[in-house]
């Protein structure tokens, strides 16, 4: 391999090979092979950057986390100055349903390697719910603030309700991927539940 390879740009080459496969046939039709295939290099150049099929897969995660949160942060910009806290939670949440390609290749990847880690001890034991955490934390902060600002209900404890949040979105989520509901019914569904910690949004 070349001393002067970019490192951080051939693993986001793997990575987006592995995304392109799962999206096409599956999280279980990942193999080293399957993404260096995906990928036109060797097998031993995937071995080079991932030593493992669970090292590959979390490193895909990760990316689609970073990415994700990309989308978000931009999606908050788009937000006029002051904003209320239930803004900011709608745009945040709206944004992590599946409504488009990429938002749908991470609820894909994510809920097939859930899956895939209750029965591969090997990828259970990966950190894989750390995102969802990190989530849960910034949701957490955020309703605190609401509640000090006197805009969330003040008998409501933010962290459970953080929780229920990302419960429900990780559940609507699923929800349109399994074309249960659409991605507007699941987007009302959630301006719903914002309208029990918050209020309805004042009409205009």
């Amino acid at each position: 391999m070349p001393r002067t390879a970019d490192h951080a740009q051939r693993r986001s080459q793997l990575i987006d090979a592995l995304l392109r496969v799962a999206s096409r046939a599956g999280l279980h039709a990942v193999t080293m092979r399957s993404v260096a295939a995906e990928a036109g290099v060797s097998l031993r150049l995937v071995q080079y950057y991932f030593r493992t099929k669970a090292g590959l897969m979390h490193a895909a995660l990760e990316e689609l986390e970073r990415r994700a949160h990309e989308r978000w942060q931009a999606r908050l910009a788009r937000l006029p100055q002051h904003a209320p806290a239930r803004a900011h939670l709608e745009a945040f949440l709206t944004e992590a349903l599946p409504t488009d390609a990429p938002s749908r290749t991470f609820h894909l990847v994510w809920t097939s390697y859930a899956v895939l880690a209750m029965t591969d001890p090997e990828l259970a034991r990966e950190p894989f719910v750390a995102g969802p955490d990190r989530l849960e934390s910034r949701i957490t902060d955020t309703l605190r603030g609401a509640r000090a600002a006197g805009e969330l209900r003040p008998d409501l404890d933010p962290a459970t309700e953080a929780a229920r949040l990302v419960t429900l979105n990780h559940g609507l989520g699923t929800s349109v991927l399994i074309g249960q509901r659409t991605a507007e019914a699941a987007t009302a569904l959630l301006s719903h539940h914002l309208d029990e910690l918050f209020g309805p949004e004042p009409a205009g």
